[in-house]
């Protein structure tokens, strides 16, 4: 009896994990919210599509939960100011048509370095 026990807890913790680490998707009006997770089970981004393409604002974290990534799609590209967190730093990348319009990067201090 015990290793019975012991087995269906080791067969639900892999069921648990498996399911912490699959996308999930989840329709909200004419969109689908996606939440996508590292291997550890902390979001790795969440965002939106509409008609099948990245649409609206797109969070990416680390595997440590800490936010890496903040921007816009719209209908699958890059659209506007999008902010990277960095250790030495934030960037602000400027993007019209998916393409990098203009990059601000600031140091920890809140010192411009490139503009």
């Amino acid at each position: 009896m015990k290793v019975a026990s012991i087995f269906f807890a080791f067969i639900f913790t892999l069921a648990t994990y498996a399911q912490s680490t699959q996308p999930n998707f989840e329709k909200v009006g004419d969109m689908v919210k996606a939440t996508y997770f590292h291997e550890n089970g902390v979001v790795s981004q969440s965002g939106h599509f509409l008609n099948g393409k990245l649409h609206g604002e797109w969070t990416m974290f680390n595997e440590k939960g800490e936010k890496i990534a903040l921007g816009s799609y719209v209908e699958g590209q890059k659209a506007g100011k999008w902010f990277f967190w960095k250790a030495d730093g934030l960037q602000e990348v400027d993007f019209v048509d998916s393409r990098i319009a203009g990059v601000t990067q600031w140091d920890k201090s809140g010192n411009v370095v490139i503009n």
